[in-house]
C-alpha cells in the first residue's frame, strides 16, 4: 500500500480592513465559502474614519487559507494582511 501525505492544517489570522463599503457583500461571499474552515470572526466599524476592520481566524491548509486571503485581498478597496501559526 503505498503512503498518502496528508497536508497538515495551520492557524492564521486574516486581518482585513474595508474603506469601500459596496466591497461588503464579496467579502461575505468569500467568507462564507470558507466557513467550514473559519473558528471565529470578529467586525469592527470604525465610524470616525468610514471603515471597517475584520480579524478572520481560520484553521485549514496553506492553500486554502492563501485562496481566501488572496480573493479578498483582489477586491477594490480592501486591504489584507495574514498572520500563520508555526504549528
Amino acid at each position: 500500500m503505498e503512503n498518502i501525505k496528508q497536508t497538515e492544517s495551520r492557524v492564521a489570522v486574516i486581518s482585513v480592513i474595508v474603506e469601500n463599503p459596496d466591497a461588503v457583500a464579496q467579502i461575505n461571499d468569500i467568507l462564507h465559502s470558507a466557513s467550514d474552515c473559519i473558528i471565529g470572526r470578529m467586525g469592527i466599524p470604525y465610524r470616525q474614519k468610514n471603515i471597517s476592520i475584520i480579524s478572520v481566524v481560520i484553521d485549514a491548509e496553506l492553500n486554502v487559507i492563501s485562496a481566501v486571503s488572496g480573493r479578498l485581498g483582489r477586491l477594490d478597496g480592501v486591504t489584507v494582511k495574514t498572520a500563520y501559526s508555526k504549528k
